[in-house]
């Protein structure tokens, strides 16, 4: 249960908080009006409240405060920072207790390095920049090992050199963060923004059989709170997250609210190579069993990891589908160019909502079946040829049509682009 604190005399009636409500519980009040001489926001029904933040992060004036479970996700006594989302990233690790990055310029994400390069002399902590992004990984691999917290960012062609130590990583179950601001492809492709990297991210990041945790942030907010909480999950689980960004969230400025990071209690690092001192036996971090039998046993251990993290960690964001008749998908930037697409729908008569995926992997699955019940059809919105619509398609098992609509090589789709597909949806018949 959330709740949402109103500073009354400071609210303009901008109607920001009203609009960014993905549950659609504010409103501007008609009866009265505040010292400003302005109607201020009022909440409809409390009861619906998830607690997401988003009227907090949006109001100009710093006048709401959300608490959930006891704890200010977002206050006005908080400050608000202008940052780029790549800033934002750095600046969130360090607060998390990030103090080692390895890492390789590459745009759009090179602002992440350049950061951490002045801030992380001012912590105390290590940065430095790699011969490639082979030797970088191979630096996070040797950090992790001893039980600290490191990261690294690059983009797309980036990340795919990093595909080896990605999957050593993930046979020494080391923890990590991992940054991929994806830029246009295939090949070197472009510096624009694309989201072509969701099948990397989400299937195949290199050989062997592992996942990781892939978060998909739609704001320079959420590019900071993600941040922090993928610390968490790498070290709740032992296991590498990803921050699957792109290059218009990089690079664009937005206020942002540098929270304090969560104390959770997380498993202790007993598996650590830290030096024994002569107390304890020796730990050997290692991903080579010659023993077949071994490693299907630590294989079957791992994923038995993931079914947790699949049914404790799913993540992602509705918004207008209690009454939506066709369900848009969209994650990262281009989810916010659908609720641009959904608010004019709704004035042509058309119901239409969004589910945003903010867990690529784990899949929400659950949501899009329980979704497919009552909705007609899903529109898949991608700056791809189509990838994440595979998974939507599995998850409503072809019990509902699922259409699609993207760009690529760094173009991105428009409002006029989607609601077109909207009504050619609504209009054409669709269970056609």
């Amino acid at each position: 249960m959330a709740k949402v604190t109103f500073n009354i005399d400071r609210c303009k009636g901008c109607n920001l908080c009203v609009e960014a409500c993905p549950k659609k519980i504010l409103a501007l009040s008609h009866d009265e009006l505040n010292a400003k001489g302005f109607h201020p926001v009022e909440i409809i029904d409390e009861s619906r409240c998830i607690g997401c933040g988003f009227c907090a992060t949006m109001c100009p004036e710093a006048a709401i405060t959300v608490e959930k479970e006891g704890r200010a996700e977002i206050s006005a006594a908080m400050e608000k920072v202008l940052m780029k989302g790549n800033e934002a990233m750095a600046e969130a690790a360090i607060i998390a207790g990030c103090r080692f990055f390895f890492g390789y310029p590459i745009t759009p994400q090179t602002e992440v390095a350049a950061y951490m390069a002045k801030r992380m002399l001012e912590v105390g902590g290590v940065n430095l920049q790699a011969e490639s992004e082979l030797a970088a990984i191979s630096m996070v691999m040797g950090a992790s090992s001893t039980g600290v917290r490191v990261m690294t960012s690059s983009s797309s062609p980036g990340i795919s050199l990093m595909g080896e130590g990605i999957s050593y990583l993930a046979g020494c179950d080391l923890p990590a963060l991992l940054i991929n601001v994806q830029r246009a492809g295939p090949g070197l492709g472009g510096i624009q923004p694309a989201q072509s990297d969701y099948f990397q991210a989400t299937r195949s990041m290199a050989h062997g059989d592992f996942h990781i945790i892939s978060l998909a942030p739609n704001s320079v907010q959420e590019m900071a709170d993600l941040t922090m909480k993928a610390f968490d999950l790498a070290d709740q689980y032992r296991m590498q997250v990803m921050i699957l960004a792109d290059a218009i969230l990089g690079q664009m400025m937005e206020p942002v609210i540098l929270r304090d990071a969560e104390k959770k209690k997380l498993p202790e690092k007993t598996w650590a190579v830290t030096g024994t001192g002569g107390r304890r036996k020796k730990n050997i971090i290692n991903s080579l069993y010659l023993s077949v039998e071994e490693l299907d046993k630590v294989n079957r251990e791992r994923f038995a990891r993931y079914k947790i993290v699949e049914e404790k960690e799913t993540l992602f964001e509705e918004y207008m589908t209690d009454d939506a008749e066709i369900v848009m998908a969209a994650y990262g930037a281009t989810s916010r160019i659908c609720k641009n697409a959904i608010a004019t729908a709704r004035t042509k008569g058309i119901k239409v909502g969004l589910i945003r995926p903010i867990t690529l992997w784990p899949f929400p699955k659950k949501a899009f079946q329980k979704v497919a019940q009552r909705a007609k059809a899903f529109l898949c919105v991608e700056m791809s040829m189509g990838q994440m619509i595979d998974d939507i398609r599995l998850a409503v098992g072809g019990s509902k049509r699922v259409a699609f609509c993207g760009r690529v090589g760094g173009m991105v789709p428009s409002p006029e682009e989607i609601l077109e597909k909207l009504e050619q949806l609504n209009g054409g018949g669709v269970n056609a």
